[in-house]
């Protein structure tokens, strides 16, 4: 049994729900289907749950508006291209409608029931299509399968109860089983979201929960790329990695999903192949269990995020202080700051921060508290930074990697301020300015898979 789950451009209009409905209906082991809410259909245009979000806010500030009219006409477009009862789609309008009359706890849960509709309504309308079309399908709420989640209305994870619950499910061999992404319930039956992506995350439970053979995750990708193909020209599809890997990589923001949606997938050793709802006969790239996968080459992927700051500081003797480390901690504590890094020497330390958690006034209080805690005798705030991560689960296995590393970008200039080989040994992460990422990423891209190290067909061929 497979779970197959699509995203909100796979899902944006008619065309696409038909494109989707022939994937589903030419496999019969696919037989859960996770819904996102309808995406984009051209650009300029806006994703239902962005709708709902204006709604929710329209709502709250108690002002006249026709946001449901408008969710509405794009639930309505699709159902009449399938010709889908009167009687569903007035259902879809009358759940709309009756949003703001509901009662919640307070204003971000009723955030989450409103944001939660895209795919609820989706999910419903999806099951409608299919049974219009011949194909036995059947609507299952989150409440009814026991998708149980935290008491976090937007930001919410997934309770161990939810596996037990997922085991009971009944569900027949003939019948497709039709889930909404994005929600669950609080164990009051409060209605309670993932982080924005959690489509994804509700795939990743399910397919562990149900013991699936393998999730599929629909996009409109081809597949996942050694480098991201904004930044590198062409670069090779990567036909198969671990999921060690695809997790080293989506920390620089290397994914077509977020990094933690995963997660159960991998808890559940269930193999996940990420393809193109556009291309559905294309292989994609399957994501498998280290086990599962023997390479020579050392580098699979690279990737690139500028999204971190970093603070330098230099102090003679600073190795032998005892509790150094200990103070600045309690002062990022105070802000309730977390750092991603902090490689060190004996007389400097620098700490990588996340820049989407600081404001300048934080940066600001914070370094002028660690000046006068710690009285360093240099200190810098660096916001033009970058981490660079090179993975490959065949690095344990090769000897002069870095230097296939580094050398390419001194060849270029391009100063690197920290090197960081993981526990794992199959990453080594670089700190550089912004500036320098994009063509640090090319560079090393060009060495490993357009020199002699490494081709991009070579590689295919291997991973084939």
């Amino acid at each position: 049994m497979k779970v197959v789950k699509f995203g909100g451009s796979s899902l944006a209009d008619a065309a696409q729900f038909q494109k989707v409905i022939k994937i589903v209906q030419s496999d019969p082991d696919r037989r859960v289907v996770v819904t996102s809410a309808p995406g984009k259909r051209f650009a300029g245009d806006i994703k239902v749950t962005d709708l709902l979000i204006k709604y929710a806010k329209a709502t709250l500030a108690h002002q006249a508006n026709s946001y449901a009219d408008d969710i509405f006409a794009r639930y309505q477009e699709i159902g009449r291209g399938f010709d889908v009862d009167d009687a569903v789609l007035a259902d879809i309008k009358a759940k709309l409608m009756a949003l703001p009359t509901k009662s919640y706890q307070d204003d971000d849960y009723l955030m989450a029931a409103f944001k939660a509709h895209g795919e609820r309504l989706n999910a419903e309308l999806f099951a409608a299509c299919l049974n219009q079309l011949g194909t036995k399908a059947r609507f299952v709420d989150p409440s009814e399968a026991g998708i149980i989640l935290e008491d976090n209305p937007n930001g919410s994870t997934v309770l161990p109860e939810t596996y037990a619950n997922l085991a009971k499910l009944h569900y027949p061999n003939d019948e497709k089983l039709i889930f909404p992404g994005f929600f669950g319930f609080t164990k009051k039956g409060a209605i309670v979201t993932f982080a924005r992506g959690g489509s994804d995350i509700t795939g990743s439970i399910l397919a562990r929960g149900l013991h699936a053979s393998l999730y599929e995750n629909f996009t409109d990708v081809d597949a996942i790329y050694a480098a991201n193909p904004k930044v590198v020209d062409h670069p090779a599809p990567i036909s198969k990695m671990t999921f060690r890997e695809m997790r080293e990589l989506s920390y620089a923001g290397f994914s077509v999903f977020n990094d933690e949606a995963i997660i159960p997938a991998i808890e559940g050793q269930v193999p996940i192949n990420v393809k193109n709802t556009n291309h559905p006969d294309l292989p994609g790239t399957l994501i498998v269990p280290e086990k599962d996968m023997t390479t020579k080459h050392p580098v699979t992927g690279i990737a690139g995020s500028n999204r971190f700051a970093a603070l330098y500081l230099h102090r003679y003797l600073l190795n032998k202080e005892v509790g150094f480390t200990l103070k600045i901690l309690q002062i990022l504590y105070k802000y309730g700051v977390s750092y991603e890094h902090m490689p060190s020497g004996i007389d400097d330390l620098t700490i990588i921060f996340d820049r989407n958690q600081l404001d300048d006034q934080t940066i600001d209080e914070m370094c002028k508290d660690i000046q006068d805690t710690v009285h360093p005798d240099d200190m810098e705030w660096i916001d033009d930074y970058a981490i660079i991560m090179v993975v490959g689960e065949g690095m344990r296995a090769k000897i002069g990697t870095i230097e296939n590393i580094i050398d390419p970008l001194a060849d270029h200039h391009i100063g690197v301020h920290m090197i960081n080989q993981g526990a794992s040994r199959i990453s080594i992460m670089l700190g550089t300015r912004e500036s320098d990422a994009d063509n640090a990423v090319r560079y090393i891209y060009q060495n490993f898979f357009k020199s002699g190290v490494m081709t991009a067909d070579t590689y295919q061929a291997t991973a084939n």
